[in-house]
């Protein structure tokens, strides 16, 4: 059940029977010149949107910004950064605490969020509440690894055109052409380098090594809607066995 469709009573009755919320994370970032600023949003809300009706749990209003620094070279990225997303997060979640909610699931969509919903989990653990952080597009390259993509690629491509192919704009699509640091700091992939085939990081803004915006070894070209359907359902299925799984954790 999504928070922003039921009232205040029907939320009281909910509080006195179950501790689990999932409060889906996403993004309004570059995701290349064909996807959706909204991607990191989208997608996490729809799988949420496939599991409801599976796990009648109460769905916290998808927060569609995150920590998109390194994107902001990109006309319409919005970031909040980390403090933004941890102090907004942390809110929430004290919030949804104060009511009784004991087991936090965050659906996250975007990979910059990760160490912020980290942090809230280890804090909630101090107030004797359990969290964990599904990434979604991580864990369905675990499920089948040839879904398994980078940023804004075919991958997270696919997921948008069984969403719904407005949200993809091939006829804009710009080509992937990594930039090396220097001749011998070749690009490694996001923003590493290779040296001598040690992977190094070498934090930076996404347009200094991919004029594009999108990156990996996942084609956008390669997307269709079929790839997308079967792997939301399928990791939808996956979140829906483990969130009630989850839910019978004992508290720390």
């Amino acid at each position: 059940m999504f928070l922003e469709q039921i009232s205040w009573k029907q939320a009281e009755d909910y509080f006195k029977k179950r501790d689990l919320a999932v409060i889906p994370v996403g993004s309004t970032e570059n995701h290349g010149s064909q996807l959706a600023l909204g991607t990191d949003f989208l997608i996490p809300r729809n799988l949420c949107e496939r599991m409801d009706s599976r796990l009648n749990c109460l769905i916290a209003p998808t927060i569609p910004y995150g920590v998109a620094d390194q994107h902001t070279h990109f006309p319409g990225t919005i970031t909040i950064g980390y403090d933004g997303l941890y102090d907004l997060v942390t809110r929430i979640a004290d919030q949804l605490y104060g009511h009784g909610i004991r087991h936090f699931v965050f659906l996250n969509g975007h990979g910059g969020n990760t160490p912020v919903l980290q942090r809230v989990c280890m804090e909630l653990d101090d107030k004797h509440a359990v969290g964990c952080v599904l990434d979604w597009w991580s864990l369905a390259g675990e499920l089948n690894p040839a879904w398994k993509g980078g940023h804004g690629g075919g991958e997270e491509t696919a997921a948008m055109l069984a969403i719904d192919p407005k949200y993809v704009h091939m006829d804009c699509f710009l080509p992937f052409e990594p930039k090396n640091l220097t001749d011998a700091l070749t690009y490694g992939g996001a923003a590493n380098v290779s040296f001598r085939g040690i992977t190094i990081p070498v934090p930076r803004h996404v347009n200094r090594y991919c004029e594009s915006g999108w990156y990996g070894p996942d084609s956008p070209k390669d997307a269709t809607k079929e790839w997308g359907e079967e792997m939301l359902a399928a990791t939808a299925d996956f979140f829906v066995d483990f969130i009630l799984e989850f839910e019978k954790a004992p508290l720390p």
